[in-house]
């Protein structure tokens, strides 16, 4: 992309057309994004001089512009090399107006606040700090991008797609001329991640130049786009069910709702689909939908792959906490390894952002009697836990406002505990739960809906709970057995450890303990004799994993009267993660992961939450919860959890995969799919489909696969698209996954996402499922 200070040289009359073309694409693009218009919009536009922060020497102006795809911000930059550097919206993670984040804080003075704000990105790209000439400016910089990029992620599949395909086009059309000659059809092609002959390139090209000028232009690249997005396979289907003078009718939507999506549909439901998707007017008005109004309608939520009426909050919501798996999160300081790596309030924030419900604190002693949050005996850096409260108090509830466990790893001495109190309860204030809910002494968990907007802490108590309710908690300090994680990390040091070490604690910390006091685990007859409800114990993966085998039904009893955590061994210094499923499977709710680490087991992980409002809540199945229950998930005696099913699964086709490069002379991708089921051990099972050479923009397998299913509800499905490599490992390209139970039949659209769980925004799978009663 061009300088935007250093044009190529054109006469005034190219460049007047030129501009003019710049303006009518920015146009088209902010009238898509529904920003027509907009004075903020515009202001990106045009661009402005921003400060850029890295550290206290080193702040340097520097011009910044949206491009006119709406979509790509240009940076001016004075390096020899990549002197225009540009970054994509859908990078950006977030926009955070004030001195947020850890550079701003650091390297600006408290009077600028108001002019700072930060651009933060999604995965491991640093932080961009910036700061706007006066007040004015940074707002509207701040709201032009979060307008820009809160109506991108509010764009359907299908206008995704057009953005997409029309902005590669762009790129193609090298002299901007706003024509495309047979050799920038070539390069467009390959954009798009499409390998085609030479002469079939040719082929198309003539079959569009109606004109015979050598170039398409206007209409005709309108018919070079749509021959390229036309998709068979919705031919086929719309086809055969199309029946009244070529379109479907009410009735024969119909059909199709109740044949193939096997959905509890009327008359009604088809009129309405046909009044929301329908885009020809005429049709429209004659109760009919034509193929355009069919491939909307399989392009939205209604035709997706999720079901719509699990999308919201849909559970129950007034069982007691320990009924609900959690979504929760292992060393949520550090945004990389445990060894090295940094520790963040940024971490925790990205982790609270994506519904995660209970964090981990790993609390020392700092400098200046100030406790810091840091991964003890290695070399990650630390965080004041003062900063950490202060982020987990404005970001805990922006994404759900059900509750947050703060899981304390307590290795602090008492006068840094006190002030960790104080933190707690100066910062969080009323949100903080210091005494249970009610007058009297509790018998059980209060709900999530209860705790809407409230903070447990998880950590050691001096008293039993019935103390703290009848005001008889007097002691000042005690030790507390210490067992917990953080003793692998001492067993490395060289200080030899006794089997029970004890810890110092005060009052004050301990009482800000209520229903989640860390107990040591001795066994499930001996927690269910001397232990409350709201005693729980901390297992490591390994022998929490041994427990799910060989007692699962014991643990599984377990958990239906306590809450218990799972976390990763200390050995996973990389940061990887355990199969979360197995735990979930005997019923453990605090399934704690590296949020950090976006492999496998964190898609798992997302597709577990996704339903249910994506709250971080998912109400455990009826057999989890009832004592009369004798479920085991490898055994499967006769019970209600049995539900046998079997589980059709057509691969159909994909559309627009990403490239997994952006240079010059990648390969363009060979895709496949693989098919996975996670769930109880007889339920577990991966099929793939073959893979398509020279194929990411429109590849069509068409295999079909069966699964058998056991135990639907403990069930889930993965779908992973991958570029086959012969010489090595297969390349990821993306991912989606969800609870069986969560999917709907029929033909259905999927949405990609990254390893990190971001929407590829112009890619998908289409697939046919069906989801049966077993004969």
């Amino acid at each position: 992309m061009s300088c935007v200070r250093k044009r190529p040289k054109r006469t005034t009359s190219e460049e007047q057309a030129f501009q003019e073309h710049v303006k009518k694409v920015a146009q088209e693009n902010g009238k898509l994004l529904g920003l027509e218009g907009d004075p903020d919009l515009q202001f990106l536009l045009d661009g402005g001089e921003l400060v850029k922060v890295r550290r206290g020497n080193w702040k340097k102006s520097r011009f910044f512009k949206l491009q006119e795809d709406c979509k790509t911000l240009w940076q001016e930059s004075h390096k020899l090399i990549k002197r225009n550097q540009t970054f994509t919206l859908d990078d950006i993670d977030s926009v955070r107006m004030g001195r947020q984040s850890k550079g701003l804080n650091k390297h600006t003075d408290r009077s600028v606040e108001e002019r700072c704000f930060s651009i933060i990105f999604k995965g491991r790209k640093k932080t961009l700090d910036l700061m706007a000439v006066n007040v004015t400016e940074a707002k509207q910089w701040v709201n032009g991008l979060d307008k820009i990029i809160s109506n991108m992620h509010n764009l359907s599949p299908q206008q995704n797609s057009e953005h997409w395909i029309f902005n590669c086009m762009r790129k193609a059309d090298k002299n901007k001329d706003n024509k495309m000659n047979l050799k920038e059809v070539k390069h467009f092609l390959k954009q798009l991640n499409i390998e085609v002959a030479d002469t079939y390139a040719a082929e198309i090209f003539k079959e569009c130049d109606t004109s015979n000028s050598g170039t398409l232009e206007g209409s005709e690249i309108k018919l070079f786009y749509d021959m390229l997005t036309h998709r068979e396979e919705i031919d086929v289907i719309y086809g055969n069910y199309a029946q009244t003078e070529g379109q479907m009718s009410t009735t024969d939507l119909l059909n199709f709702l109740l044949n193939e999506q096997r959905e509890k549909a009327s008359m009604e439901d088809a009129v309405k689909l046909i009044e929301r998707y329908e885009v020809d007017g005429t049709a429209k008005q004659n109760k009919r939908m034509t193929k355009d109004g069919f491939l909307m309608y399989m392009h939205q939520e209604d035709g997706s792959i999720l079901n719509p009426a699990h999308k919201p909050v849909y559970q129950d919501m007034h069982q007691p906490l320990n009924h609900y798996f959690i979504s929760s999160s292992h060393n949520t300081y550090l945004m990389e390894d445990q060894l090295k790596g940094p520790s963040s309030t940024e971490a925790y924030i990205k982790a609270l952002m994506k519904s995660c419900r209970c964090v981990e604190l790993d609390c020392w002693d700092g400098a200046n009697g100030e406790p810091v949050i840091y991964h003890g005996h290695t070399l990650t850096s630390k965080v004041l836990f003062r900063d950490v409260i202060k982020a987990i108090k404005e970001y805990a509830f922006k994404t759900s406002e059900y509750p947050v466990i703060l899981s304390l790893e307590n290795h602090c001495t008492i006068e840094q505990q006190k002030l960790m109190a104080h933190y707690l309860k100066s910062i969080l204030g009323d949100a903080l739960v210091t005494k249970p809910l009610g007058n009297t002494m509790p018998t059980h968990f209060p709900s999530p809906e209860e705790l809407k907007g409230r903070f447990l802490v998880k950590g050691k108590q001096l008293n039993k709970l019935n103390a703290a309710v009848n005001n008889q908690s007097t002691v000042e300090e005690g030790s507390v057995s210490d067992e917990d994680e953080a003793a692998e990390c001492k067993q490395n040091s060289t200080k030899a450890q006794t089997k029970k070490s004890t810890i110092k604690l005060a009052k004050e910390l301990s009482d800000t303990v209520v229903y989640c006091k860390s107990v040591h685990f001795n066994g499930f007859e001996h927690s269910k004799e001397s232990h409350a409800f709201y005693e729980m114990s901390s297992f490591k993966e390994t022998k929490a994993l041994n427990l799910a085998e060989t007692s699962a039904t014991a643990f599984i009893h377990h958990n239906m009267d306590k809450l218990s955590r799972i976390y990763p061994a200390g050995s996973r210094t990389d940061s990887s993660n355990y199969n979360p499923v197995p735990l979930w499977n005997v019923g453990c709710q605090i399934v704690a992961l590296n949020f950090q680490t976006p492999h496998k087991e964190m898609h798992i992980n997302q597709g577990r939450f996704l339903p249910n409002g994506f709250c971080g809540y998912i109400l455990k199945p009826e057999f989890q919860r009832d004592m009369s229950s004798q479920f085991n998930p490898s055994t499967l005696l006769e019970g209600p959890w049995l539900n046998k099913k079997t589980f059709h699964v057509m691969v159909i086709s994909a559309q627009q995969l990403p490239k997994l490069n952006k240079g010059k002379h990648d390969p363009i991708v060979d895709p496949l799919v693989k098919v996975e089921i996670y769930g109880v051990p007889a339920d577990n099972a991966s099929k793939e489909t073959h893979y398509i050479n020279n194929n990411g923009f429109n590849p069509m397998w068409n295999e079909k696969f069966t699964f058998d299913i056991n135990v639907p509800e403990l069930a889930m499905l993965r779908l992973l698209v991958e570029d086959h490599d012969a010489a090595s490992a297969n390349d990821f390209i993306g991912q989606y996954c969800l609870p069986l139970t969560s999917i709907q039949n029929g033909y259905r659209h999927v949405p990609l996402l990254t390893k990190r769980g971001a929407v590829i925004c112009s890619a998908g799978l289409f697939v046919h499922l069906m989801l049966v009663d077993a004969k």
